[in-house]
C-alpha cells in the first residue's frame, strides 16, 4: 500500500506523549510509510498559558529533534510543522514563530474559545454543562473560519474537534462549518483526516463522514494524521481513513514541503 504522508506527531516536549522523533520514525518505516511529519504544540507567547505544549525556550530543542530524526533516517522523507492553536489577537506571534525555522507546513488548530476553556481538555469537561452546545460549535467554527482566512496556516486540524465528549448541536453539521469550509476552498487551505477521534469517546475519525463529504463537494483539499503521541500511534487506522477519503469522493491529497503544496494521487490498493 503506498500510504499517504501521516503529518500530525507529537514529542514528549508537550508534557502529553511519548516517545522522541527518532522512535515514530522508526515505527513509520514498520508500516510502510514513506513520509512523515512532526507537528507537536508550539509555545504560546507565556509559558503558563497551559499544560500541554512546549515552553518557547524549547522550540529550538524541537527542531533539533526533529533533525536527528531525519539524519538518522534518510529513506524516510520526515517534514517539520507545528501545530498552532489560533486565538484571535495572536497573529503577530504565529508569523513570528513561523519566521524562526524553516518549516514545511503550520497546522491551524482551535482548542480555545477564550483564554481560559480548552474545549477538548477531559479536566474541563464539566464547562460544557455552563454552555449552549449550539453557540459552542457555532463560536467553534467561525473561529476556524477566521483561522482558513488567516492565511497563516496550510492545513486545519481535527475541524471538528468539538464532538471528542460526542456533545453535539441541534443544528446541522454541515450547515455550521458551510462558511468554514468555503473559506477554506477560497483560501487553499487543506484540512486533515485525523484518526485521533477513533481512540475518543465520539469513535470517529476528523472530520466525520457527512463533513467530509461536504469538504469535498466544496474543492477543500486533504492531507491525513494520526494525531500520534506515542509511537504505536503512527499511521494507526489510516485504511479507515484512506476509505473515508474514497466515500467522500476524494482521489488527491496535498503533500507540503516549504510551505508549498503539491497534489499527489491516492491510492485505494
Amino acid at each position: 500500500m503506498n500510504w499517504p504522508a501521516d503529518y500530525h506527531m507529537h514529542t514528549p516536549l508537550c508534557c502529553h506523549a511519548v516517545g522522541r522523533p527518532i522512535d515514530y520514525a522508526a515505527q513509520a518505516l514498520r508500516v510502510g510509510l514513506k513520509e512523515i511529519g512532526f507537528s507537536d504544540h508550539s509555545p504560546m507567547p507565556r509559558d503558563d498559558f497551559d499544560d500541554w505544549r512546549m515552553k518557547a525556550s524549547q522550540l529550538d530543542e524541537y527542531v533539533a529533534m526533529v533533525q536527528e530524526a531525519q539524519t538518522a533516517n534518510p529513506q524516510l522523507r520526515i517534514k517539520l510543522g507545528l501545530e498552532v492553536d489560533y486565538l484571535p489577537g495572536h497573529e503577530p506571534w504565529i508569523r513570528e514563530l513561523a519566521s524562526r525555522h524553516p518549516w514545511d507546513y503550520f497546522i491551524g488548530s482551535v482548542h480555545y474559545l477564550d483564554g481560559g476553556w480548552d474545549i477538548d481538555n477531559p479536566k474541563k469537561l464539566s464547562q460544557w454543562k455552563q454552555h449552549d452546545p449550539d453557540e459552542v460549535w457555532e463560536l467553534y467554527a467561525a473561529r476556524l473560519t477566521q483561522a482558513a482566512d488567516s492565511g497563516l496556516f496550510d492545513i486545519i486540524g481535527h475541524m471538528d474537534l468539538a464532538k471528542k465528549f460526542c456533545i453535539y448541536p441541534k443544528r446541522s453539521l454541515e450547515l455550521i462549518f458551510s462558511p468554514f469550509l468555503k473559506k477554506a476552498a477560497e483560501r487553499n487551505v487543506a484540512i486533515e483526516i485525523n484518526t485521533a477521534g477513533l481512540r475518543k469517546d465520539c469513535r470517529e475519525i476528523y472530520p466525520g463522514q457527512l463533513l467530509l463529504k461536504a469538504a469535498q463537494v466544496a474543492g477543500v483539499p486533504i492531507v491525513f494524521g494520526s494525531d500520534a503521541h506515542s509511537p504505536e500511534e503512527v499511521g494507526l487506522n489510516y485504511s479507515e481513513a484512506l476509505q473515508a477519503a474514497k466515500r467522500a469522493g476524494y482521489s488527491e491529497c496535498r503533500q507540503f514541503t516549504s510551505r508549498k503544496s503539491k497534489t499527489i494521487q491516492l491510492s485505494f490498493e
